[in-house]
């Protein structure tokens, strides 16, 4: 297999896969991580859920300090932390606390969905989620983070620690141009989630590089989130995607269950309407042999113009979870 130089990193959603505990499902995130660090993944990002049979971290922060002591060089951060639940003042405490402990290796990544029901939202936040808030948010959190607040700002003068003087990288995550354009707007690091809406993110991306203004970061940087399972065989790879079909009709009929396995799956029966969600969904997830997902992985990234991609897998068991990650570093190496 030819190496294409693709900058390659991880999203990690802690699946619970049927059959197993949420103890298993934190196992396999630490075991993961440690091998994407071995393998020259570039970065591993820990996403937040609530309230989620099949999703087990409602904790980035407390998963991002365990992940960064088990491995050595990766980078390591949020995918992202929901914002609107949170004050941009703890959150820095937080990622600055983390950047103290492991220098040059943080990332803290903002996102606006709630990740969760309505109710467990509203549960989370002590009260309804500030999500109209989101772009002060974003802004009185950068500026926190590189001190430049003005001098009229009530936070002016108060100290926010720890000051060490390194800084996480800052990045916003989105499924649509709100959060690319104010990414641009804001001058930070964007990754488009092509998992989430797998329509028009190319655009998304083009406009958020010719928006950019310097802010946070001085020069654009973007990657692409992608859904992706890669097995050794086709059959292998047929026998995942229907484990996915099922998946993901749970959240499309508001399910809350864990990740089903490939039996399962096989023995269900769809209706008509079943079938056609599944065949709307399935452009979403890139599934097959090393071969096939190489060319697609390649294809989007150039659509993109991204500087990296990063990969999400839930597949239907934590082995062929592991095999997918060793199966891609064998493919894109940075």
């Amino acid at each position: 297999m030819s190496n294409s130089r693709i900058r390659l990193s991880i999203l990690d959603q802690t699946p619970v896969i049927a059959g197993h505990s949420v103890a298993d499902a934190v196992a396999v995130s630490v075991e993961l991580a440690q091998m994407a660090d071995d393998l020259g993944y570039h970065r591993y990002w820990c996403a937040e859920h609530h309230g989620s049979h099949a999703l087990a971290n409602p904790a980035p922060e407390i998963m991002i300090a365990r992940l960064a002591a088990a491995t050595k060089r990766l980078r390591v951060g949020s995918g992202g932390v929901m914002l609107p639940y949170y004050s941009p003042w703890k959150v820095a405490e937080q990622f600055l606390m983390l950047e103290a402990l492991f220098p040059g290796r943080i990332d803290l990544g903002l996102g606006r969905a709630p990740g969760s029901d309505q109710a467990t939202a509203r549960a989370v936040a002590g009260g309804a989620p500030a999500g109209e808030q989101f772009p002060e948010q974003v802004q009185l959190l950068a500026a926190l983070l590189r001190g430049s607040l003005p001098e009229s700002h009530p936070y002016a003068n108060l100290l926010l620690q720890p000051q060490t003087g390194n800084l996480p990288q800052l990045w916003m995550l989105g499924s649509s141009d709100f959060g690319g354009r104010l990414a641009a707007q804001l001058g930070i690091r964007f990754c488009f989630a092509h998992f989430i809406n797998a329509d028009y993110g190319d655009q998304v991306a083009r406009m958020y590089r010719e928006q950019f203004r310097p802010g946070y970061e001085a020069t654009p940087y973007s990657a692409v989130a992608l859904f992706v399972i890669c097995a050794d065989s086709e059959q292998e790879a047929a026998d995942l995607a229907v484990a996915v079909d099922l998946r993901r009709l749970h959240q499309a009929y508001g399910i809350n269950a864990p990740v089903p396995g490939i039996a399962a799956a096989r023995a269900m029966q769809y209706t008509s309407r079943d079938q056609a969600i599944i065949d709307g969904e399935r452009p979403r997830s890139i599934i097959g042999t090393p071969e096939q997902v190489a060319e697609r992985m390649a294809k989007l990234r150039a659509d993109f113009a991204a500087d990296e991609i990063v990969v999400l897998t839930v597949a239907a068991s934590y082995r062929a979870r592991l095999r997918s990650t060793e199966l891609l570093a064998g493919i894109f190496t940075d």
